[in-house]
């Protein structure tokens, strides 16, 4: 009896356990990892008798991440980077050790360019290009006062670096390891499920306009990220670096398939606006088999089994959809011709749409086998940065490294050098953030608050203290306080500034030395360093100004130029990634507009329409037979060659007539196919100027829809009458 009462406590401990193991446990895990990986590598730097074992505790800081993945990632790229900064910076100070304005002059230029090059990449070759800038600064700013020093300041700053980045990595891989190529299964399997109930409730006209906009951005961020996975794992898993190029191409995949479901509700909204409600009814038919096949997939993760049986029933599928494209298409009737277009190219979305899910699962399905075929993916994820916006950011860095610089060289402040070399710290640190002055600003509130635990500590603990036990013990608080606010993503500045500035100041050095005016001294040009650094970036240039998204967004109507006139290598997924990466980046720096992120949305969703619809034209030129018809100078393929440039003028700058100049071009384009379009009769798979017809059709549709962000269309000049 009692033991049977007791099974219902035991399994609601058990579910409890399990909820906060997934929850709160992931946090405590994670400040357990860095305590554990801090506190290692400030005893090997003790033992190995390196000068500044704080040094390895603020790379620690750094790297360590939730995920093993990018730890080892994170890890790589900033010994790479550091060997880089401490070169460069080695060889400034043998050129310029005894004058100190063109070290410093040279020191911002090369900041400058590491800063520049941080901006534009914003991946791990970004953080490599950050690293490299900081370290040098670590070393050179020092170096000015002694430069016969510089050479053995770099080998102890690479050796402390070493030991950190070692024991990050040993730690994140042994103790309770979370491995990000779990997390870019999970993401995989998640992801799909999600979009099968976005895709059903769309066919279904049952999405509003706001869940449209949101999954849209929501599919457009998890497209960036997952790259950002990829390539993490790859660090980690070999199993994953031997379908490296599968999972890019099932990225791909994905950004290919969410743009022509796009494109296909954008089409039948347009339809539903114009009351063609017999045009709907003619072609559901042949949406409702995929309905059906889809629902059991609702929401629910796509493993690879799943991915299997149903790329083989899309197959069957896909076979079904062409009969039953063909009958509806004979139920018509007579109609006119806009009616027969407007049926072929939903006809065609929905069959293309239906191949890209085939194309999708069998690569999905593809995942189970070390090696496949279709590990063969000769396209990269190419993300796309604005040079101006990086070039700004690369200038705003040199002139904070002049400015701070100089004030340490006419003020000779005892901290002045650590002033500067803060400065430069945070700059480089937040240059890749969606927000930096907000970052800068929670950094500078999380060295206030390390300034009032390293002052405590500093001056009133450790000299009371003796080994290496109680050195633990008195300051683990502080870093399991500041490794939580790195876990809170509301807090996310503060809980690296507790962190690394109280290490980088309180922490003692192997030959300890008890100063306490030098320890509020430096604590006090790091408060101010980081207030001062908030305010110029706020001002100088700022990075979230309206000009800077208003630049992103010229980009990403550039986007149809790429889809226009890039070569034929890479194009689809250069023109899928660069967009959606340009959205992703400009949505969030016009986070404060909504005004702003309702116009990108609005050049986002024309863009991709009419960028993915030109690559369709010119995939189905590429693919013409060799035969007079299809020549390269027959009248329609020069009418299209035409509309190209005049997408390329109205995208380039909107206006009224550029506009309806494009809408003539696209016109005249389908007027020269439609005399060259092959008879009825033949299948529509088997009529390529047809296909050709039916995306022209489409972006004179996208050019005139009334709620795209193009300018309104010129007037009709009145008529007199005679």
């Amino acid at each position: 009896m009692n033991r049977t009462s007791s099974l219902p406590g035991a399994e609601m401990l058990r579910r409890a356990t399990l909820e906060w193991a997934r929850s709160d446990g992931v946090t405590w895990v994670y400040i357990l990892k860095v305590m554990t990986a801090a506190y290692l590598a400030m005893w090997l730097a003790m033992r190995l008798e390196l000068p500044s074992p704080s040094t390895a505790c603020v790379t620690v800081f750094i790297v360590m991440q939730p995920q093993s993945g990018h730890v080892f990632a994170k890890s790589f790229y900033r010994l790479l980077g550091s060997l880089i900064g401490l070169t460069v910076m080695v060889t400034l100070v043998a050129l310029f050790a005894q004058e100190r304005v063109l070290f410093l002059l040279s020191a911002a230029l090369w900041i400058g360019l590491c800063t520049a090059g941080a901006a534009r990449y914003r991946d791990y070759r970004g953080y490599a290009c950050v690293l490299a800038g900081y370290t040098a600064t670590l070393i050179g700013i020092p170096a000015t006062t002694l430069p016969e020093t510089a050479f053995m300041e770099a080998i102890w700053r690479l050796l402390e670096i070493s030991v950190a980045v070692g024991c990050s990595t040993l730690v994140s891989a042994v103790i309770l390891p979370k491995t990000t190529t779990a997390a870019l299964h999970n993401a995989l399997y998640l992801r799909f499920g999600a979009f099968a109930a976005f895709l059903l409730d769309g066919l279904r006209r049952k999405l509003e306009r706001r869940a449209f906009v949101a999954g849209s951005v929501r599919f457009s961020s998890e497209a960036v990220g997952l790259e950002a996975l990829r390539a993490a794992s790859s660090f980690e898993d070999p199993h994953t670096r031997l379908r490296s190029g599968r999972l890019a191409r099932l990225n791909s995949e994905f950004m290919t398939l969410t743009t022509r479901f796009h494109a296909l509700h954008q089409l039948r909204e347009r339809l539903h606006r114009q009351g063609r409600e017999d045009l709907l009814a003619a072609i559901q038919p042949c949406v409702e088999p995929l309905e059906q096949l889809l629902e059991p997939l609702r929401n629910r993760p796509l493993t690879i089994e799943d991915a299997a049986r149903l790329a083989e029933r899309l197959e069957r599928l896909s076979v079904e959809t062409r009969a039953a494209i063909r009958t509806a298409r004979a139920c018509l009737g007579t109609v006119d011709e806009e009616t027969l277009l407007d049926f072929d190219s939903c006809a065609e979305l929905l069959y293309r749409l239906i191949d890209d899910l085939h194309n999708y699962s069998l690569t999905h399905a593809s995942l189970a086998a070390h090696r496949h075929q279709r590990e063969q993916w000769g396209q990269d994820f190419t993300p796309k940065a604005n040079l101006l916006a990086a070039t700004v950011a690369g200038i705003r860095a040199g002139l904070m490294i002049l400015l701070f610089g100089a004030f340490w060289i006419l003020t000779a402040w005892p901290s002045g050098g650590m002033f500067a070399l803060n400065a430069v710290a945070v700059t480089s640190l937040v240059s890749s953030s969606p927000n930096p002055p907000r970052i800068a600003l929670q950094m500078a509130g999380g060295a206030a608050i390390a300034s009032v635990f390293g002052i405590v500590v500093g001056l009133f603990v450790l000299p009371q203290i003796d080994g290496f036990t109680m050195l633990v013990l008195v300051t683990a608080p502080v870093i399991a306080f500041g490794a939580f606010l790195c876990t809170r993503p509301r807090w996310a500045g503060y809980g690296p500034g507790v962190l690394i500035f109280f290490a980088f100041a309180s922490l003692p050095a192997n030959r300890t030395l008890f100063d306490p005016s030098g320890l509020i001294n430096n604590y006090i040009a790091l408060v101010l360093s980081m207030l001062v650094s908030a305010a110029l970036i706020a001002v100088i240039l700022p990075p979230n100004a309206p000009w800077l998204w208003r630049r992103l967004e010229r980009d990403l109507r550039r986007r149809v130029v790429y889809a226009v006139s890039a070569p034929a290598q890479n194009l689809v997924t250069g023109f899928e990634s660069g967009t959606r990466d340009l959205v992703v980046q400009a949505y969030g720096l016009a986070a404060r507009s909504p005004e702003a992120q309702e116009s990108l949305l609005r050049w986002m969703f024309l863009v991709l329409e009419v960028g993915h619809a030109v690559i369709e034209l010119r995939r189905e030129q590429d693919a013409l037979p060799a035969l007079p018809p299809y020549a390269a100078e027959v009248p329609w393929r020069r009418a299209i060659r035409a509309m190209g440039r005049a997408l390329i003028r109205l995208f380039v700058q909107p206006s009224a007539e550029n506009r309806q100049r494009a809408l003539d071009a696209v016109q005249q384009a389908i007027d020269s196919a439609r005399e060259a379009a092959e008879p009825y009769a033949l299948h529509f798979e088997q009529a390529p100027v047809r296909r050709v017809l039916s995306y022209l059709h489409f972006i004179r549709a996208s050019l005139l829809n009334p709620h795209s962000p193009l300018p309104p269309l010129p007037a009709p000049e009145p008529r007199h009458a005679a």
